[in-house]
């Protein structure tokens, strides 16, 4: 049997990303997160255009990346701007995106 190298990540953070992840996988939630990397901020009205969506199912999937710390908001007005609330996310999503695209030097 082969040796499984361990982890230096808690169970506390492996939990975490966990958690970020399942908020996260969603084509709707995915298909957000990229317009908010791209846009920086946008309204409830912005996205669910774009999407072609309804508004209330957009405001569900909004907060459920909000609740994940993956999502802000800001109040400007009577108008609300969601944005990535880190960097960290926008690498992330990167890295997956490279990973579903991979060089044809793997094949």
């Amino acid at each position: 049997m082969g040796h499984v190298a361990t982890s230096s990540w808690s169970v506390a953070d492996m939990e975490l990303l966990s958690r970020t992840l399942k908020a996260i996988a969603h084509p709707s939630r995915i298909a957000i997160l990229e317009m908010l990397e791209r846009e920086g901020k946008m309204t409830v009205t912005d996205i669910y255009t774009r999407l072609n969506s309804d508004q209330s199912s957009v405001s569900h999937h909004l907060s459920i990346l909000r609740s994940r710390g993956i999502v802000g908001q800001d109040r400007q007005g009577r108008y609300i701007y969601y944005f990535l609330d880190t960097r960290a996310y926008v690498s992330l999503f990167n890295c997956l995106t490279d990973i579903q695209s991979p060089s044809p030097a793997y094949y």
